[in-house]
């Protein structure tokens, strides 16, 4: 019989002898498999993996700005574009990620493709230089241009292409670390994005420009709404191969920058076309320097219009905003300001008596004259103003304010001439007006200063104090932004800015409106009087050097009509030229581009005409095509019939009814009877090149509606 007690240990010693052996048998697994993994990593984990080590030592990753796109400006109306962001892509190909079997197949299609858009090879050239940079291992070569948006996905169809997820493994930092990136078959697309302006300069020192090396606003609206339209930029990659060329990694979701917001000003495309036009008219005919013509609706402060241009050899350019920044003095325009001081003190009435004799006297050494050859003799306040007497300012003021200088300047900051408008808009010049702390003030200074010298005034400051006066004196401040927008969402919502405070008493207003009213009726701007609509104004025209002549700045500040004000305008043409200087006033300068931009306007704004007749509804145009709620309104506001009872793009038929456009992105439209605005529109948005012969609406079109759109096309418009 054996004995238990002597098997115990034994059984002891044999668990102990399994238990090691799983435990080692377990490890050599794991190590195995270890192994294998590492293997299988090194060797045989996707297809780009061993690419990726054997080229660690001549290939580096780095990281890459991806600039978000800029968000667009858009006009008063909300939908024409003033500046917009047009992607174009920079597009290599890397003719190694094809297998042996597929590029043989594929080369000859290659070939055709990359000449039928580059067209600076031939289709054997382009099958050559895919083949000779397979051979010698080029994974990345640069093609010739930059495609637009419409030929990128013409592209990306290609069976070299078309778009494909890969697993590749690329260094970070000292780890390798597996990563899904997106990109192309063969080809590398990567957006650049180019600003573009579609109506050209139209407004092109207020809307600014970009910096080329960074991409951040210059100057306008660009700059200082910088942070809203710029958007987030993101990180990319870029693949670094030898030789140091730079192949793009196509960006990831996780690395898409976020675009920017869009802002909604108040310029009216309509009315910076007339102001841009009439000034350069006038700027032309006089061969002037520089000149500027701002356009402010009364009530709102909204500015409609802002043109600037400057003279540059035989040429006008819009380099230099000088209706923001240009300081200078303003001349007789600023007498206004004086007058209204003089009523509010109650110093003078516009029946006061003023004896401007033959128009020439001293005071303290200085000669004042007046622009009348022999003078006006006495005559009243009211006629001081209306003809723009030098000597009368004076005569007046020395009655009442020179012996209480500070009681003036404590009326121009009333009127908010001291300071700049704080319009949202940078670049803005701060005046300059003396006063009797600061160094330079003279015994003669507010003698200047009543009559527009000795201080340095931008246009916009001039135009916003007129427009408080055509406003009943209640101060506005100007505006040309209204919204900033992010798709839908209203991110800031700006309203008007009316001061607490107005200028000055309802009694003054009304009385220095007559005296306006009165410089167009019988004073220094005779000459634009017009029976369809009253003007009010003053011009203006400064000495560019005091006591010498032949350099000028001649300006016309108004608004219209005067008796229900709309409008504010002024216009300043700076140093003119004419063979006789009594040509060089205001009145003759300033004041016919005033009143060419005002008729264009009173023409355009049907609400500024009496109510049409029904009778003379024959004789109004017939609605033929375009967006439907364009006609709506053209039908509503003229007592039209036959409005579109649909929305989107339409088309009149021959039976009188309406049929709608098609909204197919890949068919060409039909935009015969639309205005040219609207059929670029429709043209472009599909990547169609347009060319244009005539005036009008379109007639004809070379490509008939409905044919299929592939890759980039062109086509012909006639318009009647």
């Amino acid at each position: 019989m054996s004995n238990p007690m002597s098997e115990k240990p034994s059984n002891i010693k044999q668990e102990f002898l399994l238990r090691a052996t799983l435990a080692f048998i377990a490890i050599a697994l794991f190590a195995v498999a270890v192994v294998v993994r590492l293997v299988y990593v090194q060797f045989f984990e996707v297809y780009e993996g061993k690419r990726w080590i054997e080229r660690l030592e001549g290939v580096k990753i780095r990281r890459d700005t991806l600039r978000a796109m800029r968000g667009n400006i858009y006009a008063a109306d909300g939908r024409s574009l003033l500046a917009t962001s047009l992607p174009s892509y920079d597009v290599g190909l890397d003719p190694t990620v094809a297998d042996s079997l597929f590029f043989a197949r594929k080369k000859d299609s290659l070939g055709t493709v990359l000449h039928n858009v580059f067209r600076d090879r031939t289709k054997e050239e382009y099958i050559r230089l895919a083949e000779d940079a397979r051979e010698e291992g080029l994974q990345y070569v640069s093609l010739p241009r930059r495609v637009s948006f419409s030929e990128r996905e013409y592209m990306r169809k290609w069976p070299f292409f078309r778009k494909r997820d890969r697993i590749v493994t690329h260094p970070d930092k000292k780890n390798l670390k597996r990563t899904k990136i997106y990109r192309g078959g063969g080809g590398v697309f990567r957006a650049y994005y180019e600003r573009y302006h579609p109506f050209g300069t139209m407004a092109e020192r207020t809307l600014g420009m970009l910096n080329p090396e960074n991409g951040k606003g210059l100057r306008g609206l660009e700059e200082s709404y910088q942070s809203e339209l710029a958007g987030k930029n993101a990180v990319g990659l870029i693949e670094v191969l030898s030789g140091g060329v730079k192949k793009p990694v196509e960006d990831g979701p996780d690395m898409r920058p976020e675009p920017g917001m869009d802002l909604y000003t108040t310029i009216d495309v309509n009315y910076q076309d007339i102001a841009e036009s009439s000034l350069r008219k006038y700027m032309e005919k006089f061969q002037a320097d520089k000149g500027c013509v701002l356009i402010m609706e009364v009530a709102t402060g909204e500015i409609k219009a802002i043109a600037n241009l400057t003279r540059s050899g035989d040429r006008y350019f819009e380099n230099f905003n000088h209706a923001l920044a240009g300081r200078t003095d303003p001349g007789s325009t600023f007498k206004l300001a004086t007058m209204i001081a003089l009523l509010e003190e109650k110093a003078i009435t516009p029946k006061t008596l003023v004896p401007t004799g033959n128009g020439r006297t001293t005071y303290r050494g200085v000669e004042i004259k007046d622009s009348g050859h022999k003078g006006y003799g006495t005559i009243t306040a009211q006629q001081v103003f209306e003809k723009s007497s030098n000597v009368g300012i004076h005569l007046m003021m020395k009655n009442y304010f020179y012996s209480r200088p500070d009681l003036y300047c404590q009326y121009l900051r009333k009127f908010k001439l001291t300071q700049p408008t704080g319009i949202h808009m940078k670049g803005e010049a701060k005046p300059f007006i003396r006063n009797p702390d600061m160094k330079g003030w003279s015994r003669t200074s507010l003698t200047f200063m009543s009559y527009g010298y000795e201080m340095l005034i931008t246009p916009l400051q001039m135009a916003t104090f007129y427009n408080a006066v055509a406003n009943d004196g209640k101060w506005v401040r100007p505006m040309l932004v209204k919204q900033v927008r992010l798709a839908d969402e209203v991110i800031i919502d700006n309203k008007p800015y009316v001061a607490p405070e107005p200028i000055c008493s309802e009694r003054t207003v009304k009385l220095v409106k007559n005296m306006l009213e009165g410089v167009v009726l019988h004073g220094t701007a005779s000459k634009i009087g017009t029976k369809f609509y009253r003007i009010a104004g003053k011009t203006g025209t400064a000495q560019k050097k005091m006591g010498q002549s032949g350099s000028y700045y001649s300006s016309f500040i108004g608004y219209f009509p005067a008796n229900r004000p709309k409008y504010t305008v002024l216009a300043a043409i700076d140093n003119p030229r004419f063979s006789n200087n009594d040509s060089l006033y205001g009145g003759k300068v300033a004041a016919p581009v005033f009143k060419e931009v005002a008729d264009r306007i009173h023409a355009f704004d049907i609400h500024m005409h009496p109510p049409l007749v029904k009778r003379a509804t024959k004789h109004l145009p017939d609605l033929k095509a375009g967006l439907a709620e364009d006609l709506h309104t053209i039908g509503t506001e003229l007592a039209l019939a036959g409005e579109p009872d649909t929305d989107g793009w339409v088309q009149k038929t021959k039976s009188g009814g309406w049929k709608s456009q098609s909204s197919n992105q890949k068919r060409v439209p039909d935009v015969r009877g639309l205005t040219l605005r609207d059929a670029l529109y429709l043209l472009e948005n599909r990547g169609i090149r347009v060319s244009i012969t005539g005036q009008g609406r379109v007639k004809e079109q070379s490509i008939e509606p409905g044919t299929a759109i592939k890759g980039p096309q062109a086509i012909a418009l006639v318009l009647e």
